[in-house]
């Protein structure tokens, strides 16, 4: 870091502060003595999504949410507190997994692990959107796949 006064590139840092989004550091010129602060800014790469149709844009949570939403409605089991937590927890998993693209298949299929194990009717009613059932025999062929799981 190079101290405002003389210009030297060489400090110690005598406090840090951790906050929400950055850190604040109180450095000291090995030079000159002079003491100064710094900020320093986490940055996040960006996530990019890669649709079904190739094109990609950036990850948006209201997209996942929107789904959730449709999947829980009427259903008291799932509060907006834990759509937000699922939300959250998918994408703290990926941003930690370093990847910067990821598809919607397995944005999709986290989801589904997380609605499994809270929600069984959210679960299928995500699953008919996300799996793209067809046909009524592709759709109880994942019912009776969740029952042999289930026992």
């Amino acid at each position: 870091m190079k101290c405002p006064v003389c210009g030297e590139t060489e400090s110690k840092v005598i406090d840090s502060r951790p906050t929400d989004s950055e850190i604040r550091r109180r450095r000291e010129c090995v030079s000159c003595g002079r003491r100064f602060t710094t900020y320093e800014v986490h940055e996040k790469v960006p996530l990019i999504v890669i649709k079904k149709n190739g094109t990609k844009q950036f990850f948006d949570r209201s997209k996942i949410l929107n789904g959730l939403d449709k999947a829980c409605y009427k259903r008291s089991m799932i509060t907006p507190e834990d759509m937000d937590r699922i939300i959250t927890e998918i994408e703290v998993d990926l941003r930690n997994a370093f990847q910067t693209e990821v598809h919607t298949s397995e944005i999709g299929r986290r989801v589904l692990e997380k609605l499994r194990d809270i929600d069984e009717v959210s679960y299928v009613r995500y699953a008919s959107v996300y799996r793209n059932f067809n046909d009524i025999e592709s759709f109880m062929q994942e019912l009776q796949s969740m029952k042999k799981e289930s026992k």
